[in-house]
């Protein structure tokens, strides 16, 4: 068995590890993410990230979803920056890619699904989202 070691992060009260895997689509599950869209959108999670210190662990966008594993401040909350990633991902990829605006009045669903990570190792869940591609 393998040695599973926790690193903690904290803020001005709290210390923590709050790993969350969390997935998403387009509005009808089109296939809008491709043609350069999917690297974009990469970016902006990236720089919401960064604002927000949370700590991307993987992404990928496939087509017609999003896969996430991510470390949020509990204090700040996975909600809250979803709906960031979301709200800004929408009205960028919307102006920059004129597919996303043609086919679909808004670009996300209202819904997304989250999980807690755990204490199941990373590196499985890092491989299970890489691996998203070649389903």
């Amino acid at each position: 068995m393998s040695e599973y070691r926790v690193t903690y992060k904290s803020n001005s009260h709290v210390v923590f590890s709050c790993k969350y895997q969390v997935v998403w689509c387009p509005k009808y599950r089109r296939d809008v993410l491709v043609n350069g869209a999917d690297d974009r959108l990469k970016e902006i999670i990236r720089q919401v990230c960064l604002e927000t210190r949370s700590e991307v662990l993987e992404r990928e966008a496939m087509p017609d979803h999003v896969h996430l594993l991510v470390e949020v401040d509990p204090q700040f909350g996975i909600y809250h920056l979803v709906r960031l990633i979301k709200g800004r991902s929408s009205r960028l990829l919307r102006q920059e890619f004129r597919w996303c605006r043609t086919r679909l009045l808004s670009l996300w669903t209202n819904s997304y699904f989250v999980s807690t990570v755990g204490g199941a190792p990373l590196e499985v869940i890092k491989q299970d989202i890489e691996q998203q591609k070649h389903v």
